[in-house]
């Protein structure tokens, strides 16, 4: 079933959460508050629905319609993700991060050119912030392009010991498979934020993806004890033990044929 079921809202929808006394106490503004800490969280579902949420208090949030387009592209749902921006766009046709948003789902798409085409549009909307900066150099890795590079630094200048934008450089190397550079930004950015488990989930990720099995196991541990109640870290940790056994019993077998 289709997301918009869900992100859709209306003036029947909103008069009906307006009719909660809760609601009226809490506001958008506290719903934004959730919505950009359950980001940080790595809690992307449920900044999803926050962000709609703000929407049914204030419908010209631009914040928040791009937050819902970057949930949904962190979610995988890049077609959707695009329509959503498509939607988005028509009431903020020069909002800078929300071109951005789009350029990011068109080009995880392969739509490549038609990205490129939004991330230049959100460059001459005065988008010179950090999130713009991260979206091009999205896009040009899935142009496979070397001047991604200089992206991603223009990033992190602009956003100096900022540990969010170091972590989500960081997701976008990992998605592109470029595990030893996002190893090196998730390094950095638990160095800035040694406290905070979304960090060392995503350290132990990419030592997993590059065979550091020992070295994984210490982060997953690390973001557990941080966040016991995190399924995610149980997860990875079930299957780095299963994944540990499985070599454990390659190489023993290995050891078995030399003799």
């Amino acid at each position: 079933m289709s997301r918009f079921v869900n992100l859709e809202f209306g003036d029947e929808h909103e008069d009906q959460s307006r009719g909660q006394p809760g609601e009226l106490v809490k506001g958008g503004a506290h719903y934004f508050a959730e919505a950009e800490a359950a980001f940080q969280n790595g809690s992307f579902e449920s900044a999803l629905r926050l962000y709609s949420k703000v929407l049914e208090f204030n419908p010209q949030q631009a914040a928040a319609w791009t937050g819902q387009v970057r949930m949904l592209i962190e979610l995988g749902e890049f077609r959707e993700a695009g329509l959503w921006a498509d939607k988005a766009l028509e009431r903020f046709p020069n909002e800078a991060e929300l071109l951005a948003a789009k350029a990011v789902a068109l080009g995880r798409s392969g739509e490549t050119e038609a990205a490129l085409a939004f991330s230049d549009a959100a460059m001459e909307a005065r988008g010179d912030t950090p999130y713009v900066w991260l979206a091009r150099g999205d896009v040009l890795l899935a142009r496979e392009e070397s001047r991604a590079d200089f992206c991603f630094d223009k990033a992190l200048q602009l956003a100096p010991h900022d540990w969010l934008i170091v972590w989500l450089a960081a997701r976008i190397r990992y998605y592109y498979r470029q595990f030893a550079l996002a190893l090196q930004l998730a390094q950095q950015a638990v160095e800035w934020n040694a406290g905070h488990f979304r960090l060392w989930l995503e350290l132990g990720r990419c030592q997993e993806a590059l065979g550091l099995l020992t070295p994984a196991q210490h982060s997953y541990t690390q973001a557990r004890q941080l966040n016991p109640q995190c399924s995610e870290t149980r997860g990875a940790l079930a299957q780095l033990a299963q994944a540990g056994f499985w070599t454990r019993l390659a190489g023993g077998w290995r050891q078995w044929w030399r003799r």
